[in-house]
């Protein structure tokens, strides 16, 4: 069974790292071979921000969520590890920020709104937003082949 990722890349952890918890999901899924097709495991916008703003190598982090498969929690405390226990507040509200504050293209939410049915009247202009709206719009679309 693959999974669309229902974590939204408006929800954090305990550390407070909006998308953190939707990164690790799409990760551990994929390498269960349980990801919904089209969705990267780590892809180039707000996963490739999370790890930017985090100074986390791309590389060792997922070969640590491919290889251990830990908890959340787990990972988190794998990351305060590698940051020398701590990350700074101002390090985690500026990445917040900038998640909150991603807008899609105007192609990017014109197809999504169109595959949700909804127009493209401007009431729903953040990619955090969108992209729920695209995952359960995918979910949908799995639960009715099933």
């Amino acid at each position: 069974m693959k999974l669309v990722p229902l974590i939204s890349s408006g929800v954090a952890g305990p550390l407070g790292v909006l998308h953190l918890p939707r990164f690790w999901l799409k990760v551990v899924l994929a390498a269960k071979g349980m990801l919904a097709d089209g969705y990267p495991d780590c892809g180039k916008g707000f996963d490739k921000m999370t790890l930017d703003a985090l100074g986390l190598d791309e590389t060792e982090t997922l070969n640590y969520l491919r290889s251990e498969c830990p908890s959340y929690t787990q990972f988190e405390a794998w990351i305060l590890k590698k940051k020398g226990g701590k990350i700074e507040k101002a390090t985690i509200i500026k990445h917040n920020c900038a998640v909150l504050g991603y807008i899609h293209d105007a192609e990017t939410r014109r197809s999504i709104l169109s595959a949700a049915g909804l127009p493209d009247d401007g009431s729903i202009p953040d990619a955090v937003n969108l992209n729920n709206l695209d995952d359960w719009t995918e979910f949908h679309r799995w639960l009715k082949n099933q």
